[in-house]
């Protein structure tokens, strides 16, 4: 599978003294994050945080910041997984599927001596449609395994003895044998369903390749520290992809490795070592394109001087790379089946080719067909398609284009948000609550009850200060921007009547709904 990613959720990382965000949660505890609920009848998901898509004909598998959910009907209806024994509070950082079985890696914040950090919380797979669960514990090491036989070397390597920062950020399969990528424990591969563990020997960075005939002296270590001195970026990994039954390619810190034996021997790419380079060597994801038999890695610059932001995508197995949307921070891809199309998903949006990246086309508003809703953010973090539709996670909701035909992005959009019903009809709430204005848009829902109402909407501070005016005496009524659950839907971005972006803290909203007494709310503010 591939690295999946998403809007409001980014993991920081320190690569030697530099900040390299990587799109992961940025917060995996509970009560940091969106509401849970699981609605009647599960018309839509769980939560507006979809950071994987995983689509097997017209059942669509996703990793939410709540769990996992899945439709066997393109959609229509949901099968939520999440506050529940399989997945409790965990937030879902790997999505895989393989003969009939499907994967998710999960992770959540923790408290520790040093702060709240994450920590992963390892894997679960079904083969039944989630009615029934295995756990796989988090991959880690006894305190004495220190040494990795590779050929006739012995290397030392770090035991990773806790699962704190060791979470699994990929997964991927060929037979016989389960492959994760994970940032503290490197790249790790099981024979057994996960029963056991080993860890893979890649090259260190001083080296572009490694056999088992080779005489070797390195240290497995991602970083720096007692264990060892020497640090190395390229056992930092965060994607990895099987091309066929014994080829894999494996992205880190430090650039593209790929091994055609089954993850014995590796080579690796870097924006230095070939004449036709990635654009970085930090490669937060990768996707293999079976139509054209296409390598596309999401390359950010790590270290060099000369990196740069943009997709690198090699056509003939890593010997040639080229480059495409220079200066994007792209997350995901997306790959149609039976065509030469690809979603790259960014910041800056849902970028899409057909002519292997000459050109690149985003979609223009998405707007539900039947509720009016937007989709108010140019962030997504995962795609895909299955049979005439293509599928777009953001941390904003779900978005599925009804497409026959045409020319791209032409058709119908269905949006699913994780939306409860009110609880009556004088009732409102706001999500996502906690809300963060930097990453998100806060979504204000109440009920109108005639056809058409005036309706004001006020934002106060703690003090019940005036902050701003939302809307003032806008007719609304069941025609506009009604969700899967009933109910009228409004948006503010978090600034202020002056449009500066307001301060952590407690926000009041007020609606006045016509005649009606009017209903209160309660926001919370987090950066």
């Amino acid at each position: 599978m591939k690295l999946k990613y998403f809007h409001s959720f980014f993991f920081v990382l320190l690569l030697s003294g530099l900040t390299y965000s990587q799109f992961r949660p940025n917060s995996f505890y509970l009560s940091q994050g969106k509401k849970i609920y699981k609605p009647e009848g599960n018309p839509t998901i769980s939560s507006n945080s979809v950071s994987d898509i995983l689509t097997i004909g017209d059942t669509i598998w996703i990793g939410t910041d709540q769990g996992v959910d899945y439709s066997t009907d393109n959609g229509n209806n949901w099968t939520n997984f999440t506050n529940d024994k399989t997945f409790g509070t965990e937030s879902i950082s790997a999505i895989g599927y393989n003969n009939g079985i499907f994967w998710a890696a999960t992770a959540q914040d923790t408290n520790t001596a040093q702060g709240v950090m994450p920590k992963g919380d390892g894997l679960r797979y079904t083969s039944d449609g989630g009615k029934n669960w295995t756990f796989i514990p988090e991959p880690v090491d006894d305190k004495n395994d220190t040494i990795v036989t590779y050929g006739n070397n012995n290397l030392r390597a770090l035991p990773v003895t806790v699962p704190i920062n060791n979470l699994i950020y990929d997964i991927a399969f060929t037979p016989g044998t389960i492959w994760i990528a994970t940032f503290a424990g490197g790249l790790r591969k099981s024979t057994d369903m996960g029963k056991t563990w080993q860890r893979v020997v890649l090259p260190p960075d001083y080296l572009d390749e490694v056999k088992p005939s080779d005489t070797l002296h390195f240290c497995m270590q991602p970083v720096s520290g007692s264990f060892c001195t020497e640090n190395n970026l390229n056992y930092r990994v965060f994607s990895v992809i099987a091309a066929n039954d014994s080829t894999l390619y494996v992205g880190t810190a430090d650039g593209i490795n790929k091994s055609t034996d089954n993850g014995i021997s590796w080579v690796k790419y870097t924006s230095t070592n070939e004449t036709n380079p990635i654009s970085g060597n930090f490669i937060v994801a990768l996707g293999y394109q079976k139509f054209n038999n296409t390598i596309w890695a999401a390359s950010w610059p790590a270290e060099g001087a000369n990196e740069f932001y943009a997709v690198s995508f090699s056509s003939d197995g890593g010997a040639n790379w080229q480059t495409s949307l220079s200066g994007e921070k792209v997350h995901n891809f997306g790959f149609m089946d039976n065509e030469n199309q690809v979603i790259a998903v960014s910041d800056d949006g849902a970028f899409r080719t057909k002519d292997n990246g000459a050109n690149w086309i985003l979609p223009g508003s998405i707007v539900d067909k039947n509720t009016g809703l937007t989709l108010n953010t140019t962030a997504f973090y995962s795609a895909d398609f299955s049979n005439n539709y293509v599928w777009l996670g953001s941390s904003e909701g779900l978005a599925k284009l009804d497409e026959t035909g045409g020319p791209m992005w032409s058709g119908t959009w269905d949006l699913y948000f994780a939306s409860q019903p009110l609880s009556a009809s004088s009732g409102t709430y706001a999500y996502p609550n906690p809300f963060n204005p930097n990453t998100d848009i806060l979504k204000i829902k109440y009920e109108i009850t005639g056809s058409s109402e005036p309706v004001t909407i006020r934002i106060f501070d703690f003090s019940m200060h005036y902050v701003r005016t939302i809307i003032q005496n806008v007719s609304r009524g069941a025609a506009h921007s009604v969700d899967q659950s009933g109910g009228v839907i409004d948006y503010w971005n978090g600034k202020d009547a002056n449009g500066n972006t307001v301060p952590n803290g407690v926000y009041f909203y007020r609606v006045d709904i016509g005649s009606q007494d009017p209903v209160y709310g309660k926001i919370l503010v987090i950066h």
